[in-house]
């Protein structure tokens, strides 16, 4: 094989990855079946993968403007809060070149935004002052249908390594139509954070700042809030709750590693390298020290919320087996292991997403 060969075949094995490991993920999360075939069957080259996703995003956004120039601002919410996933997943691990996949980042931030006011129940845009920099979360109120008068309890929503707040809708309406209201905020290393703020392994500071911010909102009732993480954010979502104490009455761990470093040969390398770059890591190696400090040694004894942990046996990026440490270190965790389930679960949503929304509205209604 020559080294152009080798290079396409690199290449080509790029795009197999993220087709294998996340396609129930996009068509779960708001990418239409049609159309996640349909831009993936096109793609051979993993270089033409964020122009792809986002040629696809432009239709949706395109059919959102119409809408809202014709005044139809529901379906323009629907549209467009479309678009912005698309884009997202365009993205999502596109590190090899950020200027092209700070685009298309900037176009689903511009999307959500203007989508939010038509979601139903609408959205709005919360900016946390933190470090010099900023922090931004989408905060959702439930109608009072669904709970009534008066401040709402709340889950705090985490991403993981190459999700973000314009991902979550589709969880978010899970919480919603149980009466808690969403924050799905991007932190360190994360969204609109990830160009300032690299990744860390302790995430008190940053919990507490979203934490205290959220609490602090007239809508939100300061002694009802919960945690929720998927994928790395299953990993930050119990360091804050170790941090936070009492303060939280929830914590949910959707996927997350014990000790991310430990998992660091059997990850893909699209993975690795989104790390290394939003954890401003020189190279693999500093990236594989940086992500060993990424541990819940020492911490998980002191979670004090209700904890439970989710994860699948078919997990091919984090061992279930980190899952299963984390629920034996904390008195009182439940453990939900799926027999099928994939990174995130999402090949078998029906088997834990209800259930954890059920879950945490119990306890924030405690």
């Amino acid at each position: 094989m020559t080294k152009a060969d080798a290079a396409q075949h690199e290449v080509d094995e790029r795009v197999r990855s993220a087709i294998s490991h996340w396609g129930p993920r996009f068509t779960t999360n708001g990418v239409t079946v049609a159309d996640f075939e349909r831009v993936t069957r096109s793609l051979t080259r993993w270089q033409d993968w964020c122009a792809a996703w986002s040629v696809a995003a432009d239709k949706h956004e395109a059919l959102g403007r119409t809408a809202l120039a014709e005044g139809r601002t529901r379906s323009a919410g629907e549209h467009l809060a479309r678009a912005a996933v698309y884009f997202h997943f365009g993205k999502f691990l596109f590190v090899d070149d950020v200027p092209q996949m700070r685009k298309a980042h900037e176009s689903a931030v511009r999307c959500l935004d203007d989508a939010l006011p038509h979601l139903d129940p609408p959205g709005r845009r919360v900016e946390i002052p933190f470090e010099g920099r900023r922090l931004v979360g989408i905060l959702r109120l439930p109608s009072t249908a669904a709970y009534g008068e008066g401040p709402s309890p709340v889950v705090v929503m985490i991403p993981g390594l190459d999700s973000a707040k314009e991902e979550f809708r589709s969880t978010e309406e899970l919480f919603l139509d149980r009466g808690v209201a969403t924050f799905s905020v991007d932190g360190p290393g994360q969204g609109e954070a990830e160009y300032d703020l690299p990744i860390r392994g302790d995430w008190s500071a940053p919990g507490a700042a979203i934490v205290d911010a959220v609490a602090a909102l007239p809508e939100i009732d300061g002694e009802r809030i919960g945690i929720w993480g998927v994928s790395l954010g299953g990993y930050y979502a119990p360091r804050v709750a170790a941090a936070l104490g009492d303060r939280l009455k929830a914590c949910v761990a959707l996927a997350g590693p014990y000790n991310f470093g430990a998992c660091w040969d059997a990850l893909p390398p699209l993975t690795r390298k989104a790390f290394q770059v939003r954890s401003g890591a020189a190279d693999d190696e500093a990236a594989r020290r940086h992500a060993l400090t990424l541990d819940l040694a020492g911490q998980a004894q002191h979670i004090a919320a209700p904890l439970l942990v989710v994860t699948g046996k078919l997990d091919r990026l984090i061992p279930w087996q980190d899952a299963a440490r984390l629920a034996d270190e904390v008195d009182g965790a439940q453990l939900i292991l799926l027999e099928d389930g994939n990174h995130g679960c999402m090949n078998v949503w029906p088997e834990h997403r209800p259930y954890t929304a059920d879950w945490v509205a119990a306890r924030l209604r405690d």
